[in-house]
């Protein structure tokens, strides 16, 4: 069985990307890909690997656990999501360390299903941004208190991914920049499912919903329904442009809230997060998925 772990990251598409592939579930069902309810599987899974204690699980763990989380029969896929899966927001600068945890609760879940075909699947984001929404949530007066001993600069999505890697050499990582969700947002419905590219899909413009005139969704549909059979990266095209003709910039601009974040460390940040990107594109096991390529 394929199983495909959409591990958030934390404050990136806020549980979109499975509403999104829920609105698809029947069917997927067609098709033997299962994508159960949250509450079918999270404290289940998160209780399985605390009791496990780093330890392996014992023979017929994994089946027992497939019984609990799936219904049906003949499932070839198993989605699971949860932002959550590799650390909640309080804990992700623990030590120093940028997601510390990200070895011990990879693991876990590997171990859970150790014959299965595992795919994990992350989203980043600007770490500006990623760093001001989790310091919010986390209800932090200041970033530095937040950080520890981490600057902003040392931020780097590419060590947590090299990381998952190591842990889970066999597992395929795919990844995607929370900034081009709106342009690729079916083709992560399409991976993160497992779907065929011939079957029809709902929720597709879910993200370019958010952030456009109900004008410029229109005309993305129109649009699109004109164009008839076309490939992913004319489809970007078409959205790009619609964001750039429709888009609202309240909906697409980062607010700095924290004093700290000045434009010149938020410079320093992008120049960074630029070359992050370059790397994680450039590892092997890693498919990293980019706009109109």
């Amino acid at each position: 069985m394929q199983i495909a772990y959409h591990i958030g990251a934390n404050c990136t598409d806020e549980e979109r990307l499975l509403k999104s592939v829920l609105r698809n579930a029947s069917a997927l069902l067609e098709q033997g890909i299962v994508v159960p309810g949250p509450s079918k599987y999270r404290r289940l899974l998160r209780e399985t690997i605390q009791r496990l204690k780093g330890a392996p699980p014992r023979p017929g763990t994994r089946d027992i656990l497939i019984d609990a989380i799936v219904e049906e029969d003949s499932v070839n896929r198993l989605v699971m999501s949860n932002d959550n899966f590799i650390a909640i927001p309080k804990r992700i600068f623990d030590d120093g360390i940028f997601y510390p945890q990200v070895e011990d609760k990879v693991r876990g879940l590997v171990r859970l299903f150790p014959d299965d075909e595992i795919g994990f699947f992350i989203g980043i984001r600007h770490p500006a941004a990623f760093l001001q929404e989790i310091a919010r949530r986390a209800e932090v007066p200041r970033l530095r208190d937040f950080l520890g001993t981490l600057s902003p600069l040392d931020l780097r999505w590419s060590q947590v991914v090299a990381r998952i890697r190591t842990v889970a050499p066999r597992a395929r990582i795919h990844v995607w920049c929370n900034e081009d969700t709106p342009i690729i947002w079916e083709d992560l419905i399409r991976l993160l499912s497992g779907t065929a590219h011939h079957v029809q899909l709902e929720g597709t413009l879910d993200i370019l919903s958010r952030i456009v005139t109900r004008e410029g969704l229109a005309a993305v549909k129109a649009d699109l329904a004109r164009a008839g059979d076309i490939d992913r990266t004319e489809r970007h095209e078409i959205i790009a442009a619609a964001i750039e003709e429709h888009g609202k910039p309240e909906a697409m601009e980062d607010e700095v809230i924290y004093p700290e974040m000045e434009a010149s460390l938020i410079a320093a940040m992008t120049d960074l997060y630029e070359e992050d990107i370059a790397s994680i594109d450039a590892m092997d096991g890693v498919t990293l998925i980019l706009p109109f390529r």
